[in-house]
């Protein structure tokens, strides 16, 4: 296949889209549980020293690769890797992240439309003043409710793909521009908002004064795979972004700016949210049921309780809705590299992941107690190891890919960075953050 002959419209373009593929589940649900569970500030530095050390690095060499080859993520692959005079099967890298993909968006969309519903939930007020135990068995309630949860991840899906359909400058660039710019003014007022609750001081005592004490070998490690997991490498996702940058545009610029926005939304996020759980005397290590359950329940006896509640929420449905784009546009651009049309490409990628979607959408009701793999049913496979294990090893080949096996000359145009800012990532990536990558897989596999 030829080059693509889509692109970004312009720079900023490209960095608000590769930022709302990273902003997402990780920034918003993740990241405020996961730091909860780990310490709070000692796991925020952490993190953030691995976004740098480690997240980067490996985002750049990802889209670097998109950018040299300007094809989809599998024929890009091929094409360097037969330049270079290597093997074309690296080919199959992007075939392992056009799977990858498609398992997250297949659980992600079914996670995405419990923020639909929530979002109706708060604007009806159904959670003023609720008690715990009504919150909690509303939320199970909802959980085994095949019809509901099916109708939810039937529109979010909906909404991803019709995007996704209408290709790169009319759908995916359109939409990041209005979408970002509103994602981050919802989180400025959320934020502000947090400063009038009682908990504020207490949330920013415990997300910025490190607890040095509370550092363990496992606190590095979910750090160094949260900072991986959220700037959403290691699937050719980006590799795909890549195809699509503008000419004469620095990487490491783009990137260290969606970095910092990145970062600036788990913050922001934190703050919103730990504010009010502290101002209701909560744990903030509440774990995954933080967004659902916890915050329903904190909201409930504050003024305005609900519209705060809602705000949170299509914050949440926003941030997942640009992330599932990124998910699926790559699988649709490999569809297109074996000759498919948009259109029949998205219409494919809908209805494969709709119905992979249903079996998650059943391990909470009729397909609870099948166990598929290590007593797992298939929601807790699919959320799991491919964020857990696959993006790790994609990343680790990935970054083995752009560093030893792209030609210096083809690398270093792409990176558009300078000799001396090419050495620096070279550098780094090849005795950094490969061996980081390496001691996260193995952590994820034991």
């Amino acid at each position: 296949m030829n080059e693509t002959l889509e692109r970004w419209g312009s720079r900023r373009a490209f960095i608000l889209a590769v930022t709302g593929a990273a902003v997402g589940l990780g920034n918003i649900w993740r990241f405020p549980y996961v730091a909860g569970e780990n310490g709070g500030a000692a796991f925020l530095v952490l993190y953030i020293i691995f976004v740098v050390s480690l997240g980067l690095p490996v985002m750049m060499a990802e889209i670097l690769t998109g950018r040299a080859g300007r094809r989809s993520p599998s024929q890009s692959l091929a094409y360097l890797a037969r330049q270079a005079g290597h093997s074309s099967h690296w080919r199959w890298l992007g075939v392992f992240g056009g799977v990858t993909v498609f398992l997250i968006l297949s659980f992600y969309s079914v996670v995405s439309g419990w923020s639909i519903e929530y979002l109706v939930h708060a604007v009806n007020g159904s959670f003023e003043a609720a008690s715990p135990d009504r919150v909690s068995a509303e939320f199970e309630a909802f959980l085994a409710d095949p019809l509901r949860m099916t109708f939810n991840h039937t529109l979010f899906l909906f909404l991803t793909m019709s995007v996704v359909a209408a290709g790169v400058s009319n759908g995916l660039e359109k939409l990041n521009n209005l979408m970002m710019p509103l994602l981050y003014a919802l989180l400025l007022i959320l934020a502000f908002h947090a400063t009038t609750t009682g908990g504020f001081a207490e949330a920013a005592d415990w997300m910025f004064s490190p607890k040095w004490e509370a550092l363990s070998v496992g606190v590095m490690l979910n750090a160094m795979g949260h900072a991986f997991f959220t700037l959403a490498v290691g699937a050719c996702a980006l590799m795909a972004y890549g195809a699509y940058m503008p000419d004469h545009q620095s990487l490491p610029r783009a990137v260290g700016m969606v970095a910092v926005l990145d970062i600036t939304v788990a913050l922001l996020s934190g703050i919103a949210i730990f504010s009010v759980v502290f101002a209701q005397g909560m744990d903030p290590a509440e774990g995954p049921g933080l967004m659902f359950i916890t915050l329903p329940i904190a909201f409930a006896d504050l003024p305005f309780g609900s519209l705060w509640l809602g705000m949170f929420f299509l914050l949440l449905l926003l941030a997942t809705w640009t992330s599932s784009i990124n998910l699926a546009e790559p699988m649709v651009a490999g569809l297109q590299g074996i000759g498919f049309r948009r259109s029949r490409a998205t219409a494919l990628v809908t209805v494969s992941v709709w119905l992979a979607g249903l079996l998650s959408v059943l391990s909470f009701s009729t397909l609870a107690d099948v166990h598929w793999l290590a007593g797992r049913n298939f929601f807790e496979l699919v959320s799991t190891i491919p964020s857990d294990v696959f993006l790790p090893l994609g990343g680790l080949l990935i970054a083995i890919f752009a560093a030893w096996v792209l030609p210096r000359e083809v690398a270093l145009r792409a990176l558009d960075a300078g000799p001396n800012g090419f050495r620096l990532w070279r550098g780094v990536i090849r005795y950094i953050s490969i061996p980081l990558m390496l001691l996260v897989l193995v952590s994820s596999l034991i």
